[in-house]
This record gives C-alpha cells, structure tokens and sequence, in this order.
C-alpha cells in the first residue's frame, strides 16, 4: 500500500521546517551566515542531523531560504511605504531612510545580506533581493513621473542606481569593526544624494 501523507503528518513537517529556519534565523542575526552549521541547527531546533537535511540537502539550500525570508521583510517594509500617502518624493526618501535604519538597528544581519563574504547561494539570493528592492523604487518614480514632481526617465535604470547606492552606503557602517553605525544625518545625506540623482538623470536624459 502507497503511504498516504495525513494533516497530522504535515502540520508536523511543516512545524519542523519553521523550526529550522528560525533557528537559521536567529544565527545569522547572532553572527552571520557563517554560524548556520548544520549541527548546531540540528541541536537548537530539538532535531537529528539527518533530519535537517531532509529539509534542507547542504547549508548552502538552509542559508539561502533563510536569506529570502529575512530579505523578503525588508522588501516588504520599503514596499509597503512605496503604497503609503503622501508625494513620490517622500515616500523616495522615506524608504531609503527605513532601509538604512533597519540595517543599522540589524547590523549583524544586514550586513550578512549585503557583504558577507558567503557561498554562490547567497549570492544569487542578493541579486534577487537588489532586483526585489530595485522595484520598490521604480513604483515610486512611476509615480513621481506620472505626477509631473520627477522629469521622464529610464525608471529601471534610475531604480537600479538608487538600490545600489544605499547598498553600497551601508557597507561600512554595517562592518564588523566599525565604530559608526550611522545616524540620521547619514541616513538624509544617503535620500538626499539619490533624490538629487533621480532629478539630474531625467535632465541628462531630456539633453
């Protein structure tokens, strides 16, 4: 007789899976994606060693959908400000602010999102989440275009230079032995400088 799978069966493998990315979770926040080994996976979740790999085959399969999971809530506190009221302008500046503030309060696992040295896993994971935050950005200038408040533009492009920007603004306060972590200031100059980059490169494209 085929073994039939039973809502019991599955709540229990469902209950084991979040289990262990909670714990992945809870890793990386402590110390990065190079403190998901799969033993101390197994022990903290109450689980054998085997049994995390028949939800996960390697560290790789776990790192990665821990990184999506964590990313995915990032993504969608940006995106949820990108839908808020108020002029395209500021909501522009009001995600890149919550990006980089979230980051700097998470610094540990910010900074394993976006530059600890990791496996091909993650980094495929970082394109699609750079991808992700990249269209937060395009629905607000759509908007701001459509509204007359930013000039006619490749939106992809500006989209693009804009999640890049904050990334690579957030690499050095974000580094192990950094004695900043940033402050509002910061965070401004950062919303500033690409508020100004998204007015200038409709100029330069109108030219």
């Amino acid at each position: 007789m085929a073994y039939r799978s039973t809502p019991r069966t599955e709540a229990r493998k469902a209950d084991i899976r979040r289990r262990l990315l909670d714990v992945g979770r809870h890793l990386v926040a402590d110390g990065g994606f190079s403190a998901i080994q799969i033993g101390t996976v197994a022990e903290l979740a109450g689980v054998a060693t085997g049994t995390v790999y028949r939800y996960f085959p390697s560290k790789a399969d776990l790192s990665a959908e821990v990184f999506h999971i964590v990313s995915q809530r990032e993504i969608d506190v940006a995106a949820d400000i990108a839908r808020s009221g108020g002029t395209a302008r500021e909501r522009l500046v009001a995600a890149i602010g919550a990006v980089a503030r979230r980051a700097v309060q998470g610094r540990i696992t910010a900074y394993a999102l976006i530059a600890e040295p990791a496996d091909a896993a993650i980094d495929t994971q970082r394109l699609v989440h750079k991808r992700a935050l990249a269209r937060v950005f395009e629905t607000i200038l759509n908007d701001g275009i459509e509204a007359g408040e930013f000039p006619a533009q490749n939106v992809e492009a500006s989209a693009a230079c804009v999640g890049g920007a904050v990334m690579e603004a957030l690499v050095s306060p974000l580094t192990p032995d950094s004695k900043g972590a940033g402050d509002d200031g910061f965070f401004d100059a950062v919303a500033q400088f690409c508020l100004r980059g998204t007015l200038q490169n409709g100029l330069t494209a109108a030219s």
